[in-house]
């Protein structure tokens, strides 16, 4: 590909997330409730992806829809404070907002609401998202990749312009797809990036190896399985091997994925091979549930190779 304008596009949701912590259920009062810590976060695949991988040294740009509101407004603001070129917003109707119920092992629920069915339609500007290197759809079967269609017109256009195609993915909550539904897209993919719940759910199986097996049956070139506190398993045609994960305290898991994802990404772009990628993107992961929020504890890629040296 000839003049890039950037290293990667990360396309997707984009949304604030509001984060208590240490919950705890026992009313103090007939309406009132008491928690640890509450916080406003910015969130959704696309923005966690799109601001790490700009710390990591990526030049980086987000292909998302925002309200003109206020949430809108603070994760713009936020994009920009990182660096991220947020030139390819789309205007959207309204900025979800997500709630998040952390607990003190960092593991969390979330309650979504109607504004996370909004849809945009990011295949109709292809011009602006084919000029990287890479992309990374985050997440296949969430908005707006919940349409077998949209994920299928944007693959072609990644593809049609040589470029490298990343996907994480989520557990579907409004509109529900299956791998058969994305026979004609997950060969146009060149790393997926499912957690295990999510692999579990969409392959069927229950072992990590039989999980990757069911993905690269349907075309997609290299299965990586984010498996927590057990650390993460990658299969392809030629290799199988799994990394432990480090050994931390996690005070927050939202995000985790979306950062081990960037990081992966962004190390495969600057030629490594897929174990020492592998081992990059575990550690920013693991580095992301050391503070509340998804955009918090990475600082830069220096911070990340002191860490895994001192974490060896």
């Amino acid at each position: 590909m000839k003049n890039q304008t950037y290293d990667l596009v990360c396309i997707g949701m984009a949304l604030v997330d509001s984060i208590i912590k240490g919950f705890d259920p026992e009313p103090v009062s007939a309406s009132g409730f008491r928690a640890v810590s509450g916080s406003l976060n910015v969130g959704g695949e696309a923005v966690n992806e799109a601001i790490a991988a700009s710390k990591l040294g990526m030049k980086t740009g987000i292909l998302c829809a925002l309200g003109n509101d206020d949430a809108g407004q603070i994760v713009k603001q936020a994009l920009q404070h990182y660096g991220v070129e947020t030139g390819l917003i789309r205007v959207s109707e309204q900025t979800p907002v997500t709630t998040m119920f952390v607990n003190e092992d960092g593991s969390r629920k979330s309650i979504t609401n109607e504004a996370h069915k909004y849809n945009f339609h990011p295949e109709k500007y292809a011009a602006q998202f084919t000029n990287a290197k890479a992309v990374i759809l985050g997440s296949l079967f969430r908005a707006p990749f919940d349409d077998s269609e949209i994920i299928l017109e944007v693959l072609t256009h990644a593809r049609n312009a040589g470029q490298l195609v990343f996907a994480d993915t989520k557990l579907p909550n409004f509109r529900k797809l299956t791998l058969k539904d994305l026979r004609d897209s997950l060969p146009l993919v060149d790393y997926i990036t499912p957690n295990e719940d999510e692999a579990k759910y969409f392959s069927g199986e229950t072992e990590p190896e039989k999980m990757a097996d069911v993905f690269l049956q349907y075309g997609v070139k290299n299965v990586i399985i984010k498996l927590g506190s057990k650390g993460c398993y990658l299969k392809n045609n030629r290799e199988e091997y799994r990394l432990p994960a480090y050994n931390i305290n996690a005070v927050d898991a939202t995000g985790a994925g979306d950062n081990f994802a960037a990081a992966f990404a962004s190390e495969i772009l600057r030629n490594a091979d897929n174990r020492d990628a592998l081992c990059f993107a575990n550690a920013c992961g693991a580095i992301c549930t050391t503070a509340v929020g998804a955009a918090t504890a990475l600082k830069n890629r220096e911070q990340v190779l002191n860490w895994m040296e001192e974490n060896r």
